[in-house]
């Protein structure tokens, strides 16, 4: 339930931060300003209404697949939501550091046109993709954790997502300790550890229905340390992609995923200012 709580709460916490920042613009910038709040609600709603859809439209298709065809499609699933956890996490170090003054810019070029449709579009936008990537990290969480209840999974996102706000107003109050630097930096390595746990499901089931190989399985065994069958170890388990028995192809996916990864978010890192200052003058 812990790795739930957690992908609601960060996914939250990054729908709440672009909303505060549409609000307070909007709420602080003079009387034209303030038009556009009815339209930044409807499109918080929309967004919602979007993800609610997306989530809805993804039981039902799974409910309607039989045999091998749901088994293939909740693999799919699984990987998916690897693919997008890790490139949430490059999308925020690309953007994260001008986040805010990109969307105030856009805020002013509306307010200047009078066009509050682009302040609907753009929280719509903005609520259904973290909804949606919500929805579907939640349930390839789910599918790789079939012995869970759905009341405890409905419970764990109502927590979450109840400490999602109290972070976001810690951090609006700022500090030098629990900043939002600091938040999404903790974060980050949290979600690609997940995502390495989500991918290695999606692989064994690969395994386990004979569509690659194991090489060989397993390569050792590390269950007197931790046992990934029980509370404790099946929780590091999904958070870490740690596994007590694990197969040589389970291994090797593992090691290619932080090489692939290191290397993905390599090229997320903003260049420094001196070193783009001397870039510019070369082309120059």
């Amino acid at each position: 339930m812990g790795q739930i709580l957690f992908i609601v709460w960060r996914e939250s916490v990054e729908a709440l931060l672009v909303v505060g920042i549409l609000h307070a613009w909007l709420k602080h910038g003079g009387e034209a300003a303030r038009r556009g709040l009815p339209y930044l609600w409807g499109g918080v709603g929309v967004g919602l209404l979007a993800a609610i859809g997306l989530g809805a439209a993804l039981l039902g298709f799974s409910e309607l697949l039989s045999g091998d065809a749901q088994d293939y499609f909740q693999i799919v699933m699984v990987i998916v939501a690897a693919i997008l956890i890790v490139q949430m996490v490059f999308w925020m170090r690309k953007h994260g550091r001008t986040l805010k003054r990109e969307m105030e810019t856009s805020l002013s070029e509306n307010l200047q046109s009078a066009n509050w449709w682009g302040v609907f579009a753009l929280a719509a936008l903005a609520i259904a993709r973290e909804g949606s990537e919500t929805v579907i990290f939640l349930y390839g969480l789910g599918l790789a954790q079939q012995g869970d209840s759905a009341g405890a999974m409905v419970l764990a996102a109502l927590v979450g997502f109840a400490l999602a706000f109290l972070t976001f107003y810690l951090l609006q109050l700022g500090g030098k300790i629990f900043s939002w630097r600091r938040f999404f930096q903790v974060t980050e390595i949290i979600l690609l550890f997940l995502a390495a746990g989500l991918l290695l499901t999606g692989i064994e089931r690969l395994m386990s229905l004979d569509l690659i190989p194991t090489l060989i399985d397993p390569i050792w065994d590390s269950s007197r340390l931790l046992d990934d069958t029980t509370t404790f170890g099946s929780l590091v388990s999904t958070l870490t992609g740690y596994r007590a028995q694990p197969a040589l192809m389970s291994l090797l996916v593992y090691v290619a995923y932080w090489v692939g990864v290191l290397l993905f978010l390599k090229r997320a890192q903003p260049a420094p200012p001196q070193a783009a200052a001397t870039s510019a003058a070369s082309v120059k």
